[in-house]
């Protein structure tokens, strides 16, 4: 008989206070039995030999089965060897029952059929019940026994049966749940685990865009002063624009305490932001900076808004590096599936078609460096697309940012044009 599959033991699962108390249930139960059925006196040699047997293959049987719940050697063999004694027990019951003065054993055979059904796959354990029925009849037949006791205790062994697959299946739940709870404990750890590097990473692009921000613009104004100073030494402009330098380190720290807050709370909406951000760069740079807004601008998330604000700002700060004085166009455009904000300027310097098309002007910081990936990042994680280079058209370097609407189309393909 095949025993059934079990989950891997707990620990614990060793001889324990119950399986002792099981263990001493039997025994006391098999001198009980004992007594009732060597009693009397008054049978057959015939008959006496039949219960001393059937008596003594219950004992051994018993003592088997609590050997494997109570050597720990054994365990791993538990499953395995539970088939046959059970069978054994369940059948020396069911065959003693019919003896004279053996209706005690019957309840071996019930508690055997019982313990089937319940350790055991369904079919082994209809085998054990059966072997005990087979047994009873057999018993009931060769000792002229009622046909109570031909109906009656085969329907007590099923009830048994019943009772111990009922109890199986409480069992397999329980342990499936304890699994699942294991399962779902460990998948929390996980989750926990992603969220703080999510988190970690989140607080890395938003000090980067805010350092390269300002300290781009504060190492922009310091090269200045520096230039006036070794070149045409004019003191009282040096001293105008490095107190333009410390205003913008005012304004760095501020923006700095934005961020912080910005992790905590909302933005502003995307247009406000983005002609803040204008108005701070033409103040401290002296660049016109046009802002464009077509359609009506949708409510974002604030992830979104922040996402599309630090890539207007990063693409302003290299313009003031790499083409200083030039203008600067800012477009936002706002349609059902997408939001699209472009942030354009000429390449300064005369640079010729060819170092347009090789990327040398106008982006070096925004074609490398941690830049272009953050605000990659950022834009994958809501499903937009960045696209940054140059125009040899116009002789411009544009970067554009396309987001998609949680309830509109998925954003277009790098390259393509937005009808």
């Amino acid at each position: 008989m095949r025993a059934s599959p079990r989950f891997p033991p707990r620990r614990g699962d060793t001889p324990s206070l119950l399986r002792l108390g099981a263990f001493l249930v039997r025994v006391i139960g098999l001198a009980v039995v004992g007594v009732l059925l060597f009693h009397t006196p008054s049978v057959t040699p015939h008959t006496r030999v039949m219960q001393i047997c059937v008596y003594a293959v219950l004992g051994l049987a018993v003592a088997g089965w609590s050997l494997l719940d109570l050597l720990p050697a054994l365990q791993p063999h538990r499953l395995r060897l539970l088939g046959p004694v059970l069978g054994v027990v369940v059948a020396a019951g069911g065959l003693g029952c019919a003896l004279p003065d053996g209706d005690g054993l019957v309840a071996f055979a019930v508690v055997g059929s019982m313990v089937a059904g319940s350790e055991l796959e369904l079919l082994p354990a209809c085998a054990v019940s059966g072997t005990g029925i087979l047994a009873i009849m057999i018993g009931a037949i060769a000792f002229g026994d009622s046909v109570g006791t031909l109906l009656g205790y085969p329907l007590l062994l099923l009830v048994g049966l019943l009772l111990g697959r009922t109890r199986r299946g409480y069992q397999v739940q329980a342990e499936q749940s304890a699994a699942l709870l294991a399962q779902y404990e460990q998948l929390q750890v996980q989750q926990r685990r992603t969220e703080v590097l999510d988190e970690r990473a989140r607080i890395a692009r938003e000090i980067h865009d805010v350092l390269a921000h300002s300290l781009g613009a504060l190492g922009i104004q310091v090269q200045v002063a520096r230039a006036v100073l070794t070149d045409s030494q004019d003191i009282d402009k040096a001293v105008d624009l490095l107190g333009a330098a410390q205003r913008m380190v005012s304004e760095g720290l501020a923006e700095t305490r934005r961020a912080v807050h910005a992790l905590r709370s909302d933005q502003l909406p995307l247009d406000q932001e983005i002609a803040r951000a204008a108005d701070v760069h033409t103040r401290r740079h002296g660049t016109a900076v046009t802002v464009d807004i077509e359609g009506t601008p949708r409510p974002l998330p604030p992830d979104a808004t922040l996402a599309l604000l630090r890539i207007v700002q990063e693409a302003l700060v290299n313009a003031a590096k790499h083409a200083p004085g030039e203008p600067v166009r800012l477009s936002l455009r706002c349609t059902e599936a997408l939001t699209v904000v472009t942030v354009s300027n000429p390449v300064a310097g005369g640079a010729g078609s060819g170092d347009l098309r090789r990327g040398d002007a106008g982006g070096g910081s925004i074609s490398g460096g941690y830049g272009l990936i953050g605000m990659r990042e950022r834009l994958r994680l809501l499903d937009g697309t960045l696209t940054a280079g140059p125009d040899p058209a116009d002789r411009t370097w544009t970067v554009t940012a396309q987001l998609p609407h949680p309830d509109g189309n998925p954003a277009p393909q790098p390259g393509t044009l937005i009808p």
